[in-house]
């Protein structure tokens, strides 16, 4: 009988009270109920996380009924912190509360699917000839070929079971190597914190095969590509609770919220110690809520806006006002006491490299990699000095490679100048690139000139003049030091590159904001021993010349002696980048206990070069060039310069030869030769190129 008949069978309802009135008894069927106990039963109980390529790595128990996830619930069981920091949980976000759901989800791509006209032509193909040569048919005929490619971004998948489509893949794989080599064979996956055994699976057949294995974390733009130019690092950026430490927090294209809602509750909670937020986006997102202060730029302007903020910081706390710590810190931490050569262009200078050891006569006492080796003065004694920790003592100098203010040929103690400017100084007029452009309207069509101090040493037989990366860099900015030129005349100098008034034009950002943050951002740096900290993402890092903007907040850092000073530095999160078993992984997942090296190639030049990109490109190498620099002769395209960098070894290269290396090594065992030394001739004879070259 129907639970709406079994009400109506009786008139009353209610037969019964307990707890003193408080409960009643009722004679309602109550079966209802078990849809919900079913819906929440389960058989066990599993620890799990989402490999979804989230750097929350949230621990949750995943409740199972019939091999099938029918829910899942925050753990709760994290080790606590330390007293004065707070715990790391809860951590979660709705994303993963509906993980489950995605598994089972229609969207979801459960069977192997083929294009039906490359299908079509497989099932015929195959009807009588083997495997490989089934797909040499197809590949090799133009018209077959084109039938199915020509096709290709429209749709007209169809399903095929595992096994032929297993044979599809082995087949093509073959005949690839067959015709044209191992190393044309290419695979990509995302990053390797998604699933190590996945990534693994693949990078080791192709690794055995020798097959080309191509990069993930730059071609997707997720690579700052400003750590490993600055600090030679991947990524190397703190945990979350490391913002609970900081003094001053900025937000700068990082909705931390949305992307890092696991660790959001850190952001919340540094707010009640009073630390300062300030969040930089041009859009009032998730983030902004939690600012005391929003900071809204015009979208992809967030270079200026540093760079003033730089002008700010070098004005007010390293010439105006010398804060003792800053000056110690970068004299210790950075290159800018470091010497820098001076090259004659015109009625000035302009800056050419750092200066090594190798310059001087006898390399002042260096015999180990001294053209690796930068050069500063010694502040007491005025003479140049080689201090310790620069690449050259990486190898061949056990124990040297380190900051410690030490010259390496005695291992003395020693203070290095970050300033040749004084009464007596050398003044000399060098030329800076102002990329503003009069196109623009924020700056002219070719370079600032600016006085700097500079020294004159005897490099290569010759008198040569140099000036500190410091004296460089407070002349780039534009400030005033009394040592007139083109500087800038005040904070309201809209005319002079870097003011907070020249880049109000460009970010729209009104200058006094941009004054009263970078005075309160190193003002905390200062009380607090380097305690600022800002947290960068996404939304400058895809953009284009990323890496100056990030330069520009990284200077800002460096400038304020906050960079590996807990909660302070930078903080760039995006993907799970890293993982824990790092070196008997990577022996797994590049075969490296059965041959070494691995091919291995930078996706974004791969894709540029072989997969016809470059013909679509606008830019020309001139529109990037330096205004300080003369336009070569061969300034060609940038697929040109790429080539150039893969020829001369600064880039991986893969595939490696224009021929099929099998056959290669196969001619160089014909003419009884080493196949190392046969492919180095046939480069120099130019019987044989590079296949970026094709």
């Amino acid at each position: 009988m129907s639970h709406l008949l079994d009400r109506l069978l009786f008139f009353k309802k209610n037969v019964g009270t307990f707890s003193g009135g408080h409960g009643v008894v009722t004679r309602e069927d109550r079966t209802w109920e078990d849809g919900y106990r079913n819906r929440w039963d389960h058989d066990k109980v599993v620890r799990s996380t989402h490999g979804v390529n989230c750097t929350g790595s949230c621990s949750w128990n995943v409740f199972v009924k019939g091999g099938i996830v029918t829910w899942e619930m925050q753990a709760t069981d994290y080790p606590r912190t330390r007293p004065d920091l707070p715990n790391h949980e809860p951590r979660g976000c709705a994303r993963g509360a509906s993980a489950s759901w995605y598994l089972y989800s229609g969207n979801r791509v459960k069977r192997p699917l083929v294009r039906k006209k490359l299908l079509e032509l497989w099932r015929s193909a195959r009807a009588s000839l083997d495997p490989v040569e089934a797909w040499h048919r197809i590949v090799s005929d133009p018209e077959q070929a084109a039938s199915y490619k020509r096709i290709r971004g429209r749709g007209g998948f169809v399903r095929a079971s595992w096994s032929e489509v297993e044979e599809i893949v082995a087949a093509a794989t073959v005949d690839t190597v067959r015709e044209h080599g191992p190393d044309r064979v290419a695979g990509f996956t995302p990053i390797p914190a998604f699933s190590m055994a996945s990534f693994a699976s693949g990078t080791r057949f192709l690794s055995l095969l020798g097959g080309t294995c191509l990069s993930f974390y730059d071609w997707y733009a997720d690579l700052p590509p400003s750590s490993p130019m600055t600090w030679g690092e991947q990524t190397d950026v703190p945990e979350s609770a490391a913002w609970y430490d900081a003094g001053f927090l900025i937000l700068w294209g990082s909705n931390v919220p949305q992307t890092r809602t696991p660790d959001a509750h850190f952001l919340s909670e540094v707010r009640y110690k009073g630390t300062k937020t300030v969040v930089v986006s041009p859009d009032y997102n998730e983030a902004a809520k939690f600012a005391d202060l929003w900071v809204r730029p015009k979208a992809r302007t967030d270079a200026a806006l540093a760079l003033a903020m730089g002008h700010v910081i070098l004005n007010e706390f390293h010439v105006r006002r010398e804060v003792p710590a800053f000056r110690d810190y970068v004299r210790r931490f950075s290159d800018l006491p470091l010497l820098v050569r001076l090259r004659r262009r015109g009625d000035g200078f302009v800056p050419e490299r750092l200066v090594r050891a190798s310059d001087f006569e006898g390399s002042l006492g260096e015999t180990n990699h001294a053209e690796w080796k930068t050069v500063g003065l010694d502040e007491d004694r005025g003479d140049p000095v080689v201090p310790t920790g620069s690449i050259g003592f990486r190898w061949g100098n056990p124990g040297k490679w380190s900051l410690g203010e030490h010259d390496a040929r005695d291992d003395r103690p020693v203070r290095l100048a970050l300033t040749l400017a004084s009464a007596d100084a050398e003044i000399v007029a060098v030329a800076f690139p102002d990329f503003g452009g009069a196109s623009t309207g924020h700056g002219s069509a070719g370079e600032r000139v600016r006085n700097v101090a500079v020294r004159r040493l005897r490099l290569g037989g010759e008198d040569v003049p140099v000036a500190t990366v410091y004296d460089l860099l407070v002349a780039h900015y534009g400030v005033d030091r009394g040592l007139g030129g083109d500087v800038a005349r005040s904070y309201d100098d809209a005319d002079a590159p870097y003011t907070p008034a020249w880049q109000e034009r460009i970010t729209g950002v009104d200058r006094a904001v941009v004054i009263r943050m970078a005075r309160e951002f190193a003002e905390t740096a200062e009380k607090t021993g380097g305690r600022s900290k800002v947290v960068i993402g996404c939304g400058v890092n895809q953009a284009y010349h990323t890496d100056m903007t990030y330069r520009a907040v990284i200077t800002m850092l460096v400038l304020c002696g906050c960079v590996g000073v807990p909660g302070g530095g930078w903080a760039h999160y995006v993907g799970q980048e890293k993982i824990r078993p790092m070196v008997g992984w990577s022996t797994l997942a590049f075969a490296l206990d059965w041959s070494r090296p691995p091919r291995q190639m930078n996706s974004t030049s791969y894709f540029y070069a072989h997969t016809d990109q470059f013909r679509y490109e606008t830019l020309s190498p001139i529109e990037l060039l330096s205004p300080t620099e003369d336009i070569p002769a061969d300034a060609g395209a940038l697929l040109d310069w790429n080539v150039r960098a893969e020829r001369m070894g600064w880039r991986p290269t893969s595939p490696q030869l224009s021929e099929n290396p099998l056959h290669v090594a196969a001619a160089a065992r014909a003419a009884g030769r080493d196949p190392a030394g046969h492919v180095v001739s046939s480069l120099v004879d130019g019987s044989l190129r590079l296949a970026c070259e094709d």
